[in-house]
């Protein structure tokens, strides 16, 4: 059965100096990349969620549901004010509070509600559900084999000779 890649490749034969399979292989992770964030959209759209939101809401789960803020721009990759917009706009929509210690009053912490909690949890759902059925197409001894083929080339990506 053809795919989309194969007609790529079609398209560029003799016109780009390429090895085809190399080509297929990157073509194909790049366009299942693509698949997967298409699907993560289409996730958080259905709950009525924006990528920020989720991003920062799967960092506080992951931290056990509370975090500093400079913990969690830290995880995000964002500056310190940045972090302040987000959580504003996190706490208007009572997905995230921020709470004060009550051993240092300098120190805040943040906080997943339960309702953001149930709106990530929906969404993560939602997603697990989608991506399940992609690798799905694979019989559990493919997926095995996939697994470790894909991280052999991680392993190799992270760490270059």
């Amino acid at each position: 059965m053809e795919d989309s890649v194969d007609r790529h490749l079609a398209r560029w034969r003799g016109k780009a100096p390429f090895d085809e399979r190399v080509e297929a292989i990157v073509t194909r992770l790049q366009f299942l990349v693509k698949h997967i964030a298409h699907t993560k959209e289409a996730a958080l759209s259905e709950v009525g969620m924006q990528d920020f939101e989720f991003e920062t809401l799967h960092r506080l789960v992951a931290r056990g549901g509370t975090a500093t803020p400079s913990e969690l721009a830290a995880d995000l990759l964002l500056s310190p004010a940045g972090m302040t917009g987000r959580l504003d706009t996190l706490e208007r929509s009572a997905l995230v509070r921020r709470v004060r210690s009550t051993e240092d009053r300098r120190r805040v912490d943040v906080e997943i509600t339960p309702k953001g909690h149930d709106l990530w949890m929906e969404a993560m759902t939602i997603r697990a559900e989608v991506e399940a059925s992609m690798i799905n197409a694979l019989s559990p001894e493919d997926q095995v084999l996939l697994d470790g083929l894909l991280k052999q080339l991680l392993i190799n990506a992270e760490n270059p000779r």
